[in-house]
């Protein structure tokens, strides 16, 4: 998205992006995400892929004796058709690369290997050849190799929560809400996807959710149901899960030495 963002503007790009791995996961995109996409040509092509989210459902499913009761938020209240909306992240990158291409941004499909920086510019070392560019913007994830070569350190804390996600179909509909189940080891939420789908996210302790994942799929299906209460019918789990311990990472430094980090990098 930087590397659309910039050659829109006018400013020469390399990028510089392997070809991702498969990733079952899903983005919910809010409004400004949305508007940002739409702005840099990309939200058309995202579109007949996405769900919105009309509504936002929120249930105290803890074993308190006092529980808070059940709110719904509409985004007809603040004056939009939906909050936002829920994309596979496959979908979103095919039409960021779609993006990219009509731009006709340079790609190299190979992962940088060595990164460094002077007062001059950022010398970037792949398998089989070296650019150099004078800003580099480091959009490389957790374990940032632009960071480390700016020298930027990070705040980390570890929460004892591990997130299970996965796609599941369903036989009735969603109505465009996305659900949230707060229970006492963390939300189970139900996101809105095209048709009677949705997204899951289960935060589990991390024995519980290993537990999850080893599940066949009717096993896994029939226990998703329960927790969900049977709100949508019966759930056929579709392939691919993610297992993902939960922390917060915050860079000390967004920018340094002709670095700037976005995404997960800086965040």
């Amino acid at each position: 998205m930087s590397a659309i963002a910039l050659k829109a503007a006018g400013v020469d790009t390399l990028l510089i992006a392997p070809q991702p791995d498969d990733d079952h996961r899903t983005t919910a995109l809010l409004a400004g995400s949305v508007t940002a996409l739409a702005t840099l040509g990309v939200w058309q092509a995202c579109l007949p892929h996405a769900a919105p989210l009309a509504y936002i459902r929120l249930v105290d499913d803890t074993r308190r004796l006092l529980r808070a009761p059940e709110v719904m938020f509409a985004a007809t209240e603040i004056g939009l058709d939906a909050f936002g909306y829920n994309i596979e992240n496959r979908h979103l990158i095919a039409a960021l690369y779609e993006r990219a291409a009509q731009l006709k941004i340079s790609r190299v499909a190979a992962p940088a290997v060595a990164i460094a920086s002077d007062p001059a510019g950022v010398t970037i070392t792949l398998a089989d050849s070296v650019a150099r560019v004078r800003l580099a913007i480091g959009a490389d994830g957790q374990r940032s190799l632009c960071r480390a070569a700016a020298g930027i350190g990070t705040d980390r804390r570890a929460y004892p929560q591990t997130a299970l996600t996965v796609n599941l179909a369903h036989e009735r509909p969603h109505q465009d809400t996305a659900t949230e189940f707060h229970t006492g080891s963390g939300p189970l939420t139900l996101v809105p996807l095209p048709g009677r789908r949705s997204s899951v996210v289960c935060v589990l302790d991390p024995k519980r959710a290993a537990a999850l994942a080893a599940m066949t799929d009717a096993d896994l299906s029939a226990e998703i149901e329960r927790r969900a209460h049977s709100l949508f019918g019966k759930m056929n789990v579709e392939p691919g899960r993610g297992v993902f311990p939960l922390a917060v990472e915050t860079a000390h430094s967004f920018a340094r030495g002709r670095i700037a980090l976005v995404g997960e990098a800086a965040h």
